[in-house]
């Protein structure tokens, strides 16, 4: 299907206004589908829910996009490669989920090293914090003798999980937060990590892409299935000896 020549407007005052079909997303730039809109609780599970996620610098207009492949993490119980698995057995560390979601996401949003800026403004923030509050964004955290070194956070649907950004103050720790939750979602039998586009790390960790018509079929079957809405916490066995956070 060709691409169109013009983008879909979104209403800003009407949350339940329906998104375009993903299909009809820009081929250049992959998978822009949408600009305007708001970021309410209402919207973003309708735009999750259909395979579409916003992102956007803090002066531009909201946008919204459904990339073409799109990128994700196998739930099947695969190994992980042999470097994570080495960072995993050194248990200097401790896991944890929903403990600290709004440091990670502050985390999140600092500016990177050789970066201007960052994508993560003040508005999108609140947005996340909002879901969070109503049991659907989550956090996970990884920590070093008290001290937060890492994490990341996303959004989740049924059993679909869309990871948003991660953050990494020692190196590896981002890798850890993404082996645990990974594994987490396996038990929990999810049927979708996703973490939307691709980069040479993440391809390292095991991301690999999916055709965007195949991901937004596994998206509708995912998020139609049991949500497990709230506070998350680990049921499997997980690195705890060095945490000393204090009660939250």
């Amino acid at each position: 299907m060709e691409s169109p020549v013009r983008l879909y407007w979104l209403d800003p005052r009407d949350p339940t206004q329906a998104f375009p079909d993903p299909r009809l997303a820009m081929a250049e730039p992959n998978g822009l589908l949408a600009i305007g809109g708001d970021l309410s609780v209402q919207r973003l599970i309708r735009a999750y829910s259909q395979g579409i996620f916003p992102w956007y610098n803090p002066d531009e207009p909201i946008l919204w996009w459904s990339p073409d492949p799109r990128v994700v993490f196998p739930l099947d119980g695969s190994a992980a490669p042999r470097t994570i698995r080495r960072l995993v057995g050194r248990g200097d560390y401790a896991v944890t989920l929903d403990r600290a979601f709004d440091e990670v996401i502050a985390a999140c949003a600092a500016p990177r090293p050789k970066q201007r800026g960052t994508w993560l403004g003040h508005e999108m923030q609140r947005a996340y914090r909002d879901l969070h509050q109503e049991g659907y964004a989550h956090s996970i955290e990884v920590w070093r003798d008290g001290v937060l070194i890492g994490g990341l956070y996303g959004l989740a649907l049924g059993r679909a999980f869309f990871g948003e950004s991660m953050f990494s103050r020692t190196t590896g720790s981002s890798k850890l937060a993404i082996h645990w939750i990974r594994q987490q979602l396996t038990h929990w039998r999810f049927d979708l990590f996703d973490c939307q586009v691709g980069s040479e790390h993440l391809s390292l960790l095991g991301a690999t892409g999916m055709p965007r018509e195949q991901f937004v079929t596994h998206v509708h079957l995912a998020t139609s299935r049991g949500h497990r809405r709230g506070r998350w916490r680990f049921d499997i066995p997980v690195p705890s000896s060095t945490l000393h956070t204090g009660n939250r």
